[in-house]
């Protein structure tokens, strides 16, 4: 097939001056190379489109593709990560990864973890907080955790997430929303093992790729898996392989909240214990990161035996099966 290849590079954000903070959920040529030269192991033929202005001016060409290969994440926006799949449907062009309602729901997380509550997929309770006052009408038991509502690789997430009191709770949601520009999610916190469960395949047809247990060094944040833990990873944070029980209790809370939100073809659940060991949905990545060194998806699935070109080949052949490509 003809694959194009849809992307936000990070180097042409920071160029243009953004903040490193702002752009961290964009790719670098590392990971396009990766995927591209995967693509092309697979027989296919790949074109590369870049971001969603890219991808617009390519359509109004008339150029076209088989297939289009999306990571693109956006910038802007509650709808960034929808922006090109909805272009894509409205030209009837195939693509791999959710559509882009699953990604808008997805990355709203107060909105996911309605849907995987209602699913009956255990998440911790919740609120969101859209103006500086409504931290008063927050009902939960402390201590809670906060973060931008949207936010990815995460961002907005640092020690002062953690609250345990209303004072707290007042002075970070205000700074969050100041920010980030965008709803603040209140949950109760959870207190146990953090993991990352990584996934390939669309409904029934879902399976896990393995589970990964995220240790972090308590000189780091706290032991929060934040923005800065997320980018100093090699010297803050352990990735361990769980014993039996908790990998198929991760897994089997992961895939009923995949399969709960409609993804498709690939991507990440993140999930943690409570005080007693029970596990409870965190949030969804369907648009996981896929750099072939640093990336939780690739990580965990060659921790597990499965290659880079392995796990892009199984994303893809999802997306062929779903398709009838």
């Amino acid at each position: 097939m003809l694959i194009g290849m849809t992307y936000d590079l990070k180097d042409d954000y920071l160029k243009e001056g953004y903040e490193p903070e702002s752009v961290a959920e964009c790719d670098s040529l590392v990971t396009i190379d990766a995927i591209d030269a995967a693509l092309q192991k697979l027989g296919h033929q790949t074109v590369r489109i870049g971001n969603v202005k890219a991808l617009v001016a390519r359509l109004a060409e008339g150029r076209r593709w088989d297939l289009v290969f999306n990571i693109a994440e956006g910038l802007f926006g509650l709808l960034r990560e929808s922006q090109i799949p909805a272009l894509l449907d409205a030209y009837q062009i195939p693509y791999v990864f959710s559509e882009g309602f699953v990604l808008a729901i997805c990355l709203h997380k107060g909105f996911t973890k309605d849907v995987v509550r209602k699913a009956g997929v255990a998440t911790a309770d919740f609120c969101t907080l859209s103006h500086p006052e409504d931290y008063k009408k927050v009902d939960l038991p402390y201590p809670l955790f906060l973060k931008p509502v949207a936010g990815g690789t995460g961002i907005g997430i640092t020690a002062s997430s953690k609250v345990t009191n209303p004072g707290q709770l007042k002075s970070v949601s205000q700074a969050m929303l100041a920010a980030y520009e965008q709803p603040v999610l209140v949950e109760t916190y959870l207190s146990g093992r953090e993991f990352t469960v990584g996934i390939t395949g669309t409904g029934d047809d879902a399976v896990s790729t393995g589970v990964m247990e995220i240790i972090i060094d308590h000189q780091s944040d706290g032991g929060i898996y934040s923005y800065k833990t997320k980018q100093e990873y090699v010297t803050t944070t352990c990735y361990e392989k769980p014993e039996a029980a908790a990998w198929k209790a991760c897994e089997a809370v992961a895939l009923a909240a995949w399969q709960a939100l409609g993804c498709r073809d690939g991507g990440r659940v993140d999930v943690k214990m409570d005080e007693k060991g029970v596990v409870h949905f965190l949030e969804v990545n369907p648009l996981a990161g896929l750099h072939p060194i640093d990336s939780d998806l690739p990580i965990l699935s060659r921790m597990h035996g499965l290659s880079y070109d392995e796990l892009i080949a199984r994303i893809v052949h999802s997306a062929q099966k779903r398709l009838g490509l």
